[in-house]
């Protein structure tokens, strides 16, 4: 299918980071939609998830969790939360930078389920601008002065927030398929990169 003819779903989620002796778990759920090549600012969705308030939480895990744990303590389990979202991470080809954290998180919050085709931000960007100085989402989305957009729509936020991250891969990729030439692949191809 046509990139421009496709709905993508860009998620992001933000994690307690490794410890030893629990299992990494899922904090922050963020995600926003990507159609006919343009974010669709009006599809933008966010979610804490429950974290167990006595479980440790890597020190050096980005966002803002340590001022959060109340909140965090009573947000719903990724599985209440999976029949509002089921159909965003099913029905739709997925996207992310650096797809690994969300492949995982997304699996172990439905198990069963069989996810689309993944789009990965950081392995198009690698192809997109060979000899960059970092393919981090934030450096990037500077290099490509994309930030000044990102704040905007989502005010009060920042890098590691999920939802931030989720829009900021969204803008990363509606640029990208800016570019002559990018516009004519398929969901499949940039799926192979």
């Amino acid at each position: 299918m046509a990139i421009f003819n496709a709905s993508i779903t860009v998620l992001d989620y933000e994690t307690t980071g490794s410890v030893r002796g629990f299992p990494t778990e899922p904090w922050q759920i963020g995600m926003v939609s990507l159609s006919a090549g343009k974010v669709d600012p009006d599809s933008m969705f966010e979610s804490w998830l429950k974290v167990d308030p006595n479980r440790p939480f890597n020190p050096h895990a980005p966002g803002r969790h340590a001022q959060l744990r109340d909140e965090l303590a009573a947000a719903p389990a990724p599985q209440e939360l999976w029949p509002s979202i089921q159909s965003r991470l099913t029905d739709f080809p997925l996207c992310a930078h650096n797809v690994g954290t969300e492949k995982k998180c997304t699996r172990s919050m439905a198990p069963m389920h069989s996810f689309s085709l993944w789009i990965d931000t950081l392995k198009i960007a690698r192809k997109a601008w060979p000899g960059c100085a970092s393919y981090a989402l934030d450096d990037l989305i500077v290099l490509l002065d994309l930030k000044p957009e990102i704040d905007s729509l989502c005010k009060g936020k920042e890098a590691h927030d999920a939802l931030y991250d989720a829009v900021a891969s969204a803008k990363l990729l509606e640029y990208l398929l800016s570019q002559p030439g990018w516009n004519e692949l398929t969901v499949g191809e940039l799926a192979g990169m």
